[in-house]
């Protein structure tokens, strides 16, 4: 079995808390302080809050500026174009943005969100025949009328 664990730079480490445990996830205490807090998003996926100067002991590379930069974007699937919205519109309620507008592409819908400090989350939400056959096959399938 793999963990996952993504690192993500913040800069107020409480403010981040409210906004990830806003969108239904919990914290894990047991590897949380004043530099980090541990993020349960699913059984064995993690998002690590580390605030920026924690998290430059980590690395000898520059740690980028979220609000302005993207270093990657963490996508999460979802069960249902409406659980996309809802996670979404829960993540703008609690301090979050919607860099740009929702993308519906007919057998995937996807939003981003980006947290208070500009780390870009993505809900995605995939036809479940179209991620078993492939995007091309399940468009061809569904202009033919098949």
């Amino acid at each position: 079995m793999t963990d996952i664990f993504v690192n993500l730079p913040i800069t107020d480490l409480e403010r981040t808390k409210s906004f990830y445990t806003a969108l239904g996830w919990e914290i894990n205490e047991l590897f949380t302080n004043e530099d980090a807090a541990c993020v349960i998003v699913d059984d064995n996926i993690y998002l690590m809050l580390l605030t920026r100067d924690f998290l430059a002991t980590f690395t000898d590379k520059q740690i980028i500026d979220t609000t302005t930069s993207v270093q990657a974007m963490t996508a999460f699937s979802s069960a249902s174009s409406e659980d996309v919205d809802a996670l979404t519109e829960k993540g703008l309620a609690a301090g979050g943005s919607e860099p740009r507008p929702a993308q519906d592409l007919g057998f995937m819908y996807s939003r981003d969100l980006e947290d208070p400090d500009g780390n870009i989350l993505e809900f995605v939400y995939m036809d479940p025949a179209a991620a078993e056959q492939g995007p091309d096959a399940y468009l061809a399938e569904q202009s033919t009328g098949s």
